[in-house]
């Protein structure tokens, strides 16, 4: 098994790399990862090919000899490379892959911003036979491009893959700072763009917790999934007979509801919180499909997403930092 990562760098695939070596399941495989910008360390299990997913060459000698993609390259809001990304890179990995004799399967990981996520209202949860509906921007374009593109080559060329549709995904410290009413916030809402920037700079000096008020006046639901357990679908998605041709909702059981953020945090830490009105929406994406089909199912709770963000302690050489594109 020689797997082909894009986006190796990134988050999900520096975890990706890590889990699937120290996995007593895999320890034939090796892995090829493909980088652009960036680089990986190199060993004996692990080589790079340096160059743009948007160069057919590149990914000729990306895709040489591969048996398994793990597709992670995406962009952000980045409209001068996001179409050279997601939509060129993307056919070039599909046709070469339906080209190569070695070949056996593509896992890509979407999003639910290809849903629209709490840009719109849900009234009952997100599956995965709801229409695409992506929000203002390029990314979530991207995102339903993308899934629509591998759908299609299930079609055409009965290819063998699957899509793993992930909400936002958070690691170490990342749902901590999601909370920021400082400019250290990560992601969005920017929480100090929404209240008076005397009152913001009063929340941030003392840690106060945001609750995002949606447009029925309720506290937000939003949908998050830790990187350990999308890890853990795309290792489980890896030659199961039953991802071919599937789309899977991989997030929390529950989305993560703004209201109980700050109730936990004042019972766990004392933290106040402050309700900030927005006109976003709740949702729910409904995670049953991978649980059923796959027998996957995610370890991280409300608790657990919160308390292991606060309790994480950075060093020196593990600063924070957020890249895009990813």
């Amino acid at each position: 098994m020689k797997i082909l990562v894009t986006g190796a760098t990134g988050k999900v695939g520096q975890t990706f790399m890590q889990v699937f070596l120290a996995d007593e399941r895999f320890t034939d495989g090796t892995i090829r990862a493909l980088c652009h910008n960036r680089s990986v360390e190199t060993s004996s299990r692990v080589e790079m090919v340096r160059g743009s997913i948007s160069d057919r060459d590149t990914v000729q000698r990306a895709i040489d000899g591969v048996t398994h993609v793990v597709h992670l390259a995406t962009c952000k809001e980045t409209p001068d490379n996001v179409m050279d990304v997601t939509v060129k890179g993307l056919f070039w990995l599909l046709e070469e892959c339906r080209a190569s004799e070695a070949f056996k399967q593509f896992i890509m990981i979407g999003g639910d911003a290809g849903m629209g996520h709490f840009f719109y209202p849900h009234p009952i949860p997100v599956t995965e036979t709801q229409k695409h509906t992506a929000y203002p921007g390029c990314y979530a374009l991207s995102k339903v491009l993308e899934e629509v593109m591998l759908e299609q080559y299930y079609v055409q060329y009965d290819f063998n893959g699957c899509c793993l549709r992930a909400p936002w995904i958070m690691e170490k410290d990342d749902f901590k700072y999601t909370l920021s009413f400082g400019n250290d916030v990560f992601g969005g809402p920017r929480w100090n763009e929404l209240v008076d920037p005397a009152d913001a700079k009063s929340y941030a000096e003392r840690n106060v917790i945001p609750v995002m008020m949606g447009k029925d006046g309720k506290p937000v639901q939003r949908n998050f999934v830790h990187v350990d357990d999308l890890i853990s679908a795309i290792l489980q998605s890896i030659d199961h007979p039953k991802a071919r041709q599937e789309t899977f909702n991989v997030s929390m059981d529950e989305p993560v509801h703004y209201g109980k953020v700050a109730d936990y945090l004042k019972g766990s830490r004392n933290l106040d919180s402050v309700k900030v009105q927005t006109e976003y929406s709740s949702t729910w994406l409904d995670n049953s499909k991978a649980k059923f089909l796959l027998g996957w199912k995610p370890q991280y709770d409300l608790a657990r997403l919160i308390d292991s963000s606060w309790d994480y302690e950075r060093g020196e050489d593990d600063p924070r930092k957020v890249w895009y594109p990813g």
